[in-house]
């Protein structure tokens, strides 16, 4: 009796280390996806900063970079603004994303795919940036942190992942279906 006692008390640890987990995971994806919709005024605001924050004398580089984003997303929203439709369509990507942690959120041990695509996605982030970003003419150095996202984030899902695995190990096995016989 102690013993199932043990292991309920670890799986109600592990179902509340997932959730804990997935719900600061989910959080990230959403801030970040929300904050693709008010991109341009997000430049805008982001160069005010730097430069309150004497940015263009230490960061000249990023500096230059945030200004050279900032003006092509002003002439962008002035003549073509449905172009910026496709950042929308990316927030709105990072929603639906966060929506299917649900599954995992309710169910972990069913939904362990719903992690291992999350990290499969992190990893696909690194050759994309690497790629893409040259083709677009992004500084390598922006590039990086681009890369750190799926970096960054795969160790939550790592770490869910885990934790997963461990609740799996102690989950009892269903009872096998009874032979049907005709």
């Amino acid at each position: 009796m102690r013993a199932y006692a043990a292991d309920m008390s670890e799986r109600r640890a592990l179902l509340r280390g997932i959730r804990v987990w997935l719900i600061a995971f989910v959080v990230c994806l959403v801030l970040s996806g929300a904050t693709a919709f008010p991109l341009v005024h997000e430049l805008r605001w982001t160069e005010d900063l730097l430069r309150s924050l004497s940015a263009p004398e230490h960061l000249p580089a990023l500096m230059d970079w945030i200004e050279r984003v900032r003006q092509g997303l002003d002439a962008t929203d002035e003549k073509y603004p449905f172009v910026l439709y496709g950042t929308d369509w990316l927030a709105f990507a990072h929603l639906v994303i966060a929506v299917a942690f649900y599954g995992p959120y309710r169910d972990p041990v069913r939904n362990i795919w719903v992690i291992e695509f999350g990290m499969i996605a992190c990893a696909g982030i690194i050759p994309l940036a690497l790629v893409c970003g040259p083709i677009r003419g992004i500084p390598f150095w922006w590039t990086v942190i681009d890369m750190s996202f799926g970096v960054f984030g795969v160790i939550p899902l790592y770490v869910v992942r885990q934790k997963i695995k461990r609740l799996e190990a102690l989950t009892p096995a269903p009872p096998a279906a009874a032979a049907v016989t005709a």
